[in-house]
């Protein structure tokens, strides 16, 4: 008797589960209704995404490495006027403050701006790995002045 009960419950659950999918074999499928501005909010975030700045290994000249923050401050404006073509960075690593500019992927082209830097200023200028910012456009190889 208990095997019947358990059959027929069986089979009458099977049968309701069935019973789910009728109308939507008879409608052709689902229907779904969204908001026109979802699309536009993707179509904008792929294009912030394109715009983002990728972190990739790579290679900046440092022009001083000091424990005095003003210092540096100095010497980043002054490379900054001298040079407005490259990104100039100040970094701290406690206890010293340096003041690294570029973002170059190959040690050959930071060598370059080396060359340049080491005229302006003496103390010693280096090339270092870093991270470094790429845009996209200069990854797709339109390559230019950094």
């Amino acid at each position: 008797m208990k095997h019947l009960i358990l059959l027929f419950s069986g089979l009458l659950i099977g049968g309701l589960a069935m019973a789910q999918d009728a109308p939507i074999a008879s409608t052709g499928g689902v229907k779904v209704v969204k908001d026109p501005r979802l699309d536009l909010l993707i179509r904008k975030q792929i294009y912030i995404n394109t715009l983002a700045i990728r972190n990739q290994p790579g290679f900046r000249v440092q022009i001083i490495s000091t424990n005095k923050r003003n210092e540096a401050s100095d010497i980043k404006a002054r490379v900054m006027q001298l040079y407005p073509d490259y990104r100039t960075y100040m970094d701290y690593q406690a206890p010293y403050f340096k003041v690294r500019v570029g973002d170059f992927k190959s040690r050959e082209e930071a060598a370059d701006l080396r060359e340049k830097l080491s005229e302006s200023f003496p103390g010693g200028v280096f090339v270092v790995p870093a991270i470094i910012n790429v845009s996209p456009e200069k990854e797709a190889g339109n390559e230019e002045s950094y």
